[in-house]
């Protein structure tokens, strides 16, 4: 028996060990007298050389992406307070900003300290409230935008995954950008997700985007932890009264579909919103808010998710 198969790869092990693989198992097929292997080595497409494969990062339990198919719907601001309600329960925690076009991080932790590097050229992340934090904002200035290509944005999300000293985590956060472009696949053929969160607003617009973030995650096996509805409605200071501003039960209603948990409703708060442009997430500066309260629900949702 001849087999010819076609194989492109940069590793010159790899050809080797598939031949010899493979004809140990063609001999055990029955009424197989012999088999022979031949492989056609092609080179890899373009930027495939650069590609990695996905692993556990060392010392790090969980590794958790923060993701939306749209901009807008408060998918950092989540990521933040989901990671301080983390720290707070006493894990070890830690928050990388995967987002490289448009950081956020820096300015909701309330630092611009600037990363140094170890003597084996490791990142040493910036650490805010108990908290590891990585972000293309700690690299430039407010005004510097980041004028990257394809490939060297693939190079910074592996550089932040994979090179910063992140020390021993029980959960690693990632705020993803929107969309499921370069960043979100160079981040799942990096690291081991443990799973994903997808945030979304109450209408449809938001709600179309979330079904393809989900359905990204799904197609390369992370399980969606579940739904996180931001924005799902205003309580008037005044009088109390609820208002659902984007209106009300989209997030319940896709979660059904997708068959994930809604993990919480947060609602627009104007607490939220000035706590993050202090640089304090409302939770670190305010546990006891109902904000507070339902981000401490979600992360502990998550946990229990995780166990």
């Amino acid at each position: 028996m001849k087999v010819q198969l076609a194989l492109a790869t940069n590793d010159p092990n790899v050809p080797a060990t598939i031949k010899n693989e493979a004809e140990k198992v063609l001999h055990d097929v029955p009424g197989v007298r012999s088999a022979k292997v031949l492989i056609d080595i092609h080179a890899p497409p373009a930027g495939a050389g650069t590609a990695v494969i996905a692993q556990r990062l060392a010392g790090v339990r969980h590794i958790i992406a923060v993701a939306s198919g749209k901009g807008g719907v408060g998918k950092s601001t989540v990521a933040a307070n989901i990671a301080v309600a983390l720290e707070q329960s006493g894990a070890r925690v830690g928050l990388c900003d995967c987002d490289i076009y448009g950081p956020s991080i820096s300015l909701m932790f309330g630092t611009r300290e600037r990363p140094m590097a170890t003597d084996d050229n490791k990142i040493v992340p910036i650490e805010q409230y108990n908290l590891k934090l990585m972000s293309m904002g700690f690299l430039l200035d407010d005004t510097s935008p980041a004028i990257l290509r394809g490939p060297m944005v693939t190079r910074y999300t592996q550089q932040f995954l994979r090179q910063v000293d992140w020390g021993e985590l029980d959960y690693l956060v990632l705020d993803l950008p929107p969309g499921t472009g370069d960043i979100q696949l160079t981040i799942v053929q990096t690291v081991a997700l443990s799973g994903a969160i997808i945030v979304t607003t109450p209408q449809e617009v938001a709600l179309i985007d979330a079904r393809k973030a989900a359905t990204m995650f799904e197609k390369v096996n992370v399980p969606v932890l579940g739904l996180v509805e931001n924005m799902s409605y205003f309580v008037s200071p005044s009088d109390g009264k609820r208002y659902d501003i984007f209106g009300s039960g989209g997030g319940e209603r896709e979660a059904k579909r997708l068959r994930a948990p809604l993990l919480g409703q947060v609602p627009i708060d104007i607490a939220t919103r000035e706590a993050g442009d202090r640089g304090i997430p409302i939770v670190a500066e305010d546990r006891k808010s109902p904000v507070s309260a339902e981000f401490c629900r979600i992360a502990a949702a998550i946990r229990e998710k995780l166990k």
